[in-house]
């Protein structure tokens, strides 16, 4: 049986933590300082310290970490696809009663704001119009479990073209903001002011 693209995405994405461990490495970032970065942008987004968050392709948890520095006393679900990940996540945040960590989309709740870094970046060998449909399948996926709003982050096709890799995806911000717009057109922003090659996206509902 052929596997599918997100299958695939999955298990490159375990061979990193096995490879890192529970770090910026493991899922797959060139620094704790990037990731970061990418966490700031969302927190425009997320300003009640007590909504309930859903953190859509979480990794080791990282982001909850982030939260939580910030003040954020809410009710966090993480999930991701990749077993292995959900492991460490589970492991590092066993005292954090208000977490869960779950690897099967049908046991992800909904939440106040969903929030997904990083998920759409990796394609590996995947053609490009399949990732792209992939991409805005799962934003209306991502959508659909949140309450007040949702946000994600997307290499930019502004990139520098000798720097873009074959096995990345790189999106047209304009396009993707169209695409939020038509279906949610109530606030939709488009970040794309801060120091690394994408964007990040957020819709209030």
């Amino acid at each position: 049986m052929k596997t599918s693209a997100p299958e695939q995405v999955c298990r490159y994405y375990e061979s990193k933590l096995a490879a890192h461990g529970a770090t910026p490495a493991g899922v797959d970032w060139s620094s704790e300082q990037s990731q970061l970065v990418r966490f700031e942008q969302f927190m425009g987004l997320v300003r009640d310290r007590d909504a309930s968050v859903v953190d859509y392709g979480c990794g080791y948890g990282a982001l909850l970490d982030f939260l939580r520095s910030r003040g954020h006393a809410g009710l966090y679900t993480g999930f991701d696809a990749a077993p292995a990940m959900i492991e460490a996540a589970t492991t590092l945040h066993a005292a954090d009663r208000c977490a869960r960590f779950v690897s099967r989309r049908a046991d992800l709740p909904a939440g106040d704001f969903t929030v997904a870094s990083g998920i759409f970046n990796v394609r590996l060998s995947a053609p490009l119009a399949e990732w792209h449909e992939y991409m805005k399948a799962t934003i209306r996926d991502i959508a659909s479990l949140s309450r007040r709003g949702f946000a994600f982050n997307v290499l930019t096709s502004y990139s520098d073209a000798d720097k873009q890799r074959a096995d990345l995806f790189y999106a047209d911000p304009r396009e993707v903001f169209d695409y939020c717009q038509r279906l949610w057109p109530r606030r939709v922003a488009l970040l794309h002011d801060y120091e690394l090659y994408e964007f990040t996206v957020t819709v209030r509902l």
